[in-house]
């Protein structure tokens, strides 16, 4: 299995930032592109960013210019530097990766139990 470890959510201000951070960890055989994507009360959960193994990114629209997800393979990490935040940005955030383990080859998407982002105005 490939377990997934958030860090980094928190309470900030209208005009801040925040870093969070996506290990995984466990029986990894492969790992293709990893993400974040974020849930707000009463909203279906939506991709904010990801990026493949060769560093492909992409963006929703609303953070474009204020979001940067970056990966350090050797790691098997992801992170996602928030800048220039707005109350709408607050969610919970969970990290995503697909791709395989060893008990299990097959690809598929492993989730992060989330992180809280709190943007007050």
């Amino acid at each position: 299995q490939v377990q997934l470890v958030e860090s980094g959510g928190g309470l900030v201000q209208a005009g801040g930032s925040l870093r969070l951070s996506c290990a995984a960890s466990g029986s990894i055989f492969s790992i293709n592109a990893m993400g974040w994507y974020r849930q707000a009360p009463g909203k279906q959960r939506e991709l904010v960013a990801a990026i493949t193994s060769g560093g492909s990114t992409n963006y929703a629209d609303s953070v474009k210019g204020r979001f940067t997800i970056s990966r350090d393979n050797a790691k098997n990490t992801v992170y996602l530097q928030m800048n220039s935040l707005k109350p709408e940005d607050t969610a919970v955030y969970y990290c995503n990766a697909y791709g395989s383990s060893w008990s299990n080859l097959k690809l598929g998407d492993y989730w992060g139990q989330g992180t809280q982002v709190t943007v007050s105005s």
